[in-house]
């Protein structure tokens, strides 16, 4: 089960870095020093890494594993593992030694600023999530 946020919510998402990153390239290629311009093709380079992150946001579910995607980095969860799915929502989680571990799933975090649509299918998808959870 591949869940992810509707079309406009992941250009939002991306918006994040996309939109520094466009300043960034004006900025790059008006700097008069040598280090003024690597430094800003390098945070460039950066947004445009949050960018491609945002606009992937999302969780994919199968039999053994959920697989959260988040801006910056990509965690596997086993099934068994996962005792909770919160509200928030996250993935709340034990470790193989028994470590007690919370994973956000920042592709469905709601906000107090969108729209009700927007809200109400964020938490269909933490419904499906809690209801995966569970086989």
């Amino acid at each position: 089960m591949e869940l992810s946020p509707s079309t406009l919510n992941r250009l939002a998402n991306s918006a994040l870095g996309a939109i520094p990153a466009v300043m960034g390239v004006a900025y790059a290629t008006q700097a008069d020093g040598g280090s003024s311009r690597l430094v800003a093709w390098a945070a460039v380079i950066g947004f445009a890494f949050i960018a491609v992150r945002g606009y992937r946001l999302g969780v994919t579910c199968d039999n053994s594993k959920a697989t959260i995607r988040g801006y910056l980095r990509t965690r596997v969860i086993v099934r068994e593992h996962i005792t909770a799915v919160s509200d928030f929502p996250a993935f709340r989680w034990t470790t193989r030694t028994g470590r007690k571990r919370w994973t956000p799933i920042t592709a469905f975090i709601a906000s107090p600023s969108e729209t009700a649509g927007s809200r109400l299918s964020k938490e269909r998808i933490t419904a499906k999530l809690r209801r995966w959870a569970r086989h």
